[in-house]
């Protein structure tokens, strides 16, 4: 198979750029906006009804302020029809009755489809144990790489990872998509799957070292990249198509999943390739640094 020679690392600055500037914004609006957690990190109640017509938001929303509910949170979910409520107060049995009932008196046709109450203390559990889980798993992460590869390439693997998680979570902040935990499932997930692509990519960077003898560390970078780029592709098209289909087909359930995993997939390719790559050129990474050293002459072999 023949090998592409695309200049990838020609176009390493604009690519920082970029990166610099996704962060920015990313990190921008994560401290001024925040996130729109979804219940299982707040705790709060949602009720999920459906309208015999397409129903009205803002009448609907006026009308449960006006009987007594607090705060409510009015959406779409799916279709013009189904309507989901999310409502900060305590739990109650017969919460989703109460809604109905108000909303029929109203002259609304509507049928409940679900009600859930997840507590305050068990959200807030949720969202501190997932924010140990990522931290966590960028610690191992580097701590592996940094055993299998060398300290260089360790840092480069996390700093491509960072880059995903923040991008990913910064776009959900962006947009204002809710955040729970299928969501925070996925960004783990993407951090498995780029930390895949990344070690491929690392993997023949550091063969190329030890057996090319010419070219300087830019080149054989580039060159690895080329070499690994058929395999990254096919990989990256094929999750992809399948994270659309269940984008598309899987329902408002799993949208937030398959959303964040798709953005994750396209987000880990490029970065498994211009900022794991960038910050090992960063590093001066060199022949030196990969060429297990000769043991001196009476020094024992471990």
């Amino acid at each position: 198979m023949k090998v592409l020679n695309i200049d990838f690392m020609g176009q390493r600055k604009v690519a920082a750029a970029l990166s610099i500037l996704l962060l920015i914004l990313s990190i921008g609006s994560l401290a001024t906006r925040g996130l729109s957690f979804g219940l299982d990190f707040t705790g709060g109640a949602l009720v999920e009804v459906e309208y015999a017509q397409p129903a009205d938001l803002d009448a609907t929303r006026t009308l449960l302020v006006e009987a007594g509910f607090p705060d409510p949170v009015v959406q779409n979910f799916g279709t013009d029809t189904d309507v989901l409520i999310r409502l900060q107060q305590d739990n109650s049995a017969t919460l989703g009755d109460e809604i109905v009932a108000t909303l029929d008196e109203a002259g609304y046709d509507v049928t409940l489809l679900r009600s859930e109450f997840v507590g305050a203390q068990v959200g807030d559990e949720l969202r501190d144990q997932g924010g140990l889980g990522l931290l966590l798993a960028l610690l191992v992460v580097m701590a592996y790489v940094a055993l299998r590869f060398q300290i260089k390439f360790s840092v480069g693997a996390v700093s491509a990872l960072a880059h995903d998680v923040i991008i990913v979570i910064g776009l959900f902040s962006i947009l204002g998509w809710d955040f729970d935990l299928t969501v925070l499932a996925a960004i783990l997930a993407v951090i498995g799957y780029s930390l895949n692509d990344t070690i491929v990519v690392s993997d023949r960077i550091r063969e190329n070292f030890r057996t090319v003898r010419t070219g300087t560390p830019l080149e054989i970078i580039n060159l690895s990249i080329n070499q690994t780029l058929g395999r990254t592709l096919v990989t990256s098209l094929t999750t992809a198509l399948v994270l659309l289909c269940l984008l598309v087909l899987g329902g408002e359930l799993i949208r937030g999943f398959s959303a964040a995993l798709l953005i994750g997939v396209v987000v880990g390719t490029y970065s498994s390739i211009y900022v794991a790559a960038n910050t090992l050129i960063a590093m001066n990474i060199s022949r030196d640094d990969l060429i297990p050293k000769p043991v001196d002459e009476g020094e024992e072999v471990p």
